[in-house]
């Protein structure tokens, strides 16, 4: 049988830099195809080439045993290729039925848009993906998963025979998840060839039928899902044994308290929040989507306003202080969105690591900057997080892997000197590499004394490097557990039950 996509002898590099080297693997029609390794291993690269946003230096790609060489990515679209990407990729303030034909509108006389057409298309569509809107909503209504079941209709729409999906569930509620798992499974048994990239491997082998591993560019393995144990996978896509993903504390937390929150109340948010955050503690906070986690973070930092309650920073009130404020008082807060809250992506590295700490580097009276300590400052920050020897401190952040670019928002904060950091979703999007190198950087920190309060919706992750868990149900804390008591089962019936104990 004529593989749907196959790739023969794939070539690639920037500069004098190899970035993929005789990438040769084949996809089978009506198959799943599971692609992972670490951030910068070249899936990326590899993605942009069959998508033609790059051309390879050597090698060929055939699409159902045609030779593909698309030289612009509507060349790719045009013979069936589709991408189901990360960041989404719609226009908001247009209807969905707008975004679902915004390159082939149903014309009539080739001039006016058909728009009782459309609507009956798109309809269709919506239908096929399981999508309960009106065609005629504007997308910025619907939540993340249901936005994405858009850019999958639009796929279908355009007649698409093989869809990529880049980290599909980065942003997706545990409902929204499933219903996106079961669509690919329709899809499935339609005879579709998906491509499955993620970091989270258990998604992976839950999905895919087969799996190829890159490692720095390379082939590192490739086979049956059934193949790879979970130990041998992160053993391919790192390159050595990862037998310890959570490192040890190799001191514990003090009792001396240093955030200490009472009473927060903010209505339709969050009520009554009251906890204390210990010095060199790793606090993790549990909990659904939608639970008021990521806005408890935002009200605690000074983004969000609340109507009662009192947060202390070292004894000392951060009532109705802003951002600012709180910055030079020692908290700092690494947002879920890197992208967009964390980052300016056209700005270089350089640029990034200054956006906080800055005046620390300033010579008085007239405020100049000290050029040898600020120099000094990013080469020891980038030693620290060990960001990649390869990225240049002029290079700008949008160049960069996803896990370098988490990497560059946490040295910003960490030149700060921070007394309180905020993590929330730290390692969203992070391969096991990259994690292992940020919890150990975490727990670092602790070990020093700062206190570290984690967001996360991976319960092994909070399980794994915190001191003590507190869980969130509906805007409320519900539940705390001790290191001794962690348990699964016991986080997630707190997460779920209004009472844990019923």
């Amino acid at each position: 049988m004529i593989p749907a996509l196959q790739f023969d002898g794939i070539e690639k590099r920037f500069g004098n830099v190899p970035v993929l080297r005789s990438v040769s693997f084949q996809l089978g029609a009506g198959r799943t195809l599971g692609l992972v390794g670490e951030n910068g291993a070249g899936k990326s690269t590899l993605m942009n080439i069959l998508g033609g946003n790059l051309a390879p230096d050597a090698g060929q790609i055939f699409l159902h045993g045609a030779p593909h060489a698309p030289a612009h990515p509507t060349d790719a679209a045009r013979a069936g290729v589709a991408f189901i990407h990360q960041e989404l990729n719609l226009f908001t303030n247009l209807s969905i039925a707008e975004n679902l034909f915004l390159t082939a509108f149903p014309r009539m006389g080739g001039v006016l848009i058909r728009r009782r057409e459309m609507l009956d298309r798109a309809a269709a569509l919506l239908e096929l993906v399981g999508l309960a809107a009106d065609p005629g909503a504007p997308v910025e209504r619907l939540t993340p998963g249901e936005r994405q079941l858009v850019e999958i209709a639009r796929a279908l729409g355009s007649d698409a025979r093989l869809i990529i999906f880049d980290e599909p569930t980065t942003s997706l509620s545990a409902r929204e998840m499933n219903a996106l798992f079961s669509l690919m499974a329709k899809l499935r048994a339609r005879g579709l060839a998906m491509i499955y990239i993620s970091h989270i491997l258990e998604h992976v082998h839950q999905l895919c039928d087969d799996l190829v591993v890159l490692r720095d560019g390379v082939v590192a393995g490739q086979g049956g899902v059934n193949d790879f144990t979970a130990s041998r996978l992160v053993s391919l896509m790192v390159g050595r044994e990862v037998d310890q993903l959570y490192p040890r504390r190799t001191s514990p937390p003090t009792d001396e308290p240093i955030l200490e929150v009472h009473g927060v109340c903010e209505p339709g948010i969050v009520r009554d929040i009251s906890f204390t955050l210990h010095r060199g503690e790793v606090l993790g906070i549990s909990g659904l989507m939608g639970a008021g986690r990521s806005e408890l973070a935002r009200i605690l930092f000074g983004l969000d306003p609340h109507a009662e309650g009192e947060v202390r920073l070292n004894g000392g009130s951060l009532l109705g202080a802003s951002p600012r404020c709180h910055i030079k008082r020692g908290l700092a807060f690494l947002t879920e969105d890197r992208r967009h809250e964390g980052l300016c992506l056209n700005a270089s590295i350089a640029d990034n690591l200054a956006l906080v700490s800055l005046p620390h580097y300033a010579r008085p009276p007239l405020g100049l900057l000290d050029l040898r300590r600020w120099r000094e400052a990013i080469r020891g920050i980038r030693e620290a997080v060990r960001l990649s020897p390869q990225a240049r401190d002029t290079q700008p952040v949008k160049t960069l892997s996803g896990g370098n670019q988490q990497k560059v928002v946490l040295a910003k904060w960490l030149l700060a000197r921070p007394a309180v950091l905020i993590l929330d979703e730290p390692t969203r999007g992070v391969d096991v590499g990259a994690k292992q190198e940020l919890y150990r950087i975490i727990l670092d920190l602790a070990d020093q004394g700062t206190g570290i309060l984690v967001i996360s919706s991976e319960i092994e992750e909070l399980i794994g490097i915190c001191d003590r868990i507190i869980v969130m149900n509906r805007g409320t804390l519900c539940a705390e557990f001790l290191r001794p008591e962690f348990d699964r089962e016991k986080l997630l019936a707190a997460a779920l039950l209004k009472d844990p104990s019923a």
